[in-house]
């Protein structure tokens, strides 16, 4: 069993989001995406299905040319190969749950775009 928690010991970038592996396992990678407000993670794309849940705050979510406003509680799931792109309108914690095959060093490499 393991046991952890998307709330505890957040830490918030100075100037990009924290990104941070949660929960690791044979099945699944949870991680944890830490944003101030105004922080971004540029139109990007995955070979593999992802799931995300805002956990506490607000980001504008766009899929292709679609924007989707989401706040604590929502979630989306998204296939392969699909634009996407967050923008925190709040101090916002994001969980985002990767494909067994897919990397939490992919994820990092987004800021870099």
């Amino acid at each position: 069993m393991q046991h952890c928690s998307f709330l505890a010991d957040i830490t918030y970038g100075d100037t990009l989001p924290v990104i941070t592996p949660i929960l690791v396992n044979e099945f699944t990678k949870e991680i944890r995406i830490v944003f101030r407000e105004g922080q971004s993670m540029k139109a990007h794309k995955t070979s593999f299905p992802i799931t995300v849940m805002i956990i506490r705050g607000e980001i504008d979510f766009g899929v292709g040319d679609e924007r989707i406003i989401f706040g604590s509680g929502d979630v989306i799931a998204l296939e392969p190969n699909v634009l996407h792109d967050l923008n925190a309108l709040k101090d916002s914690v994001v969980r985002l749950s990767l494909h067994k095959s897919d990397s939490v060093a992919r994820v990092s490499g987004v800021l870099k775009l």
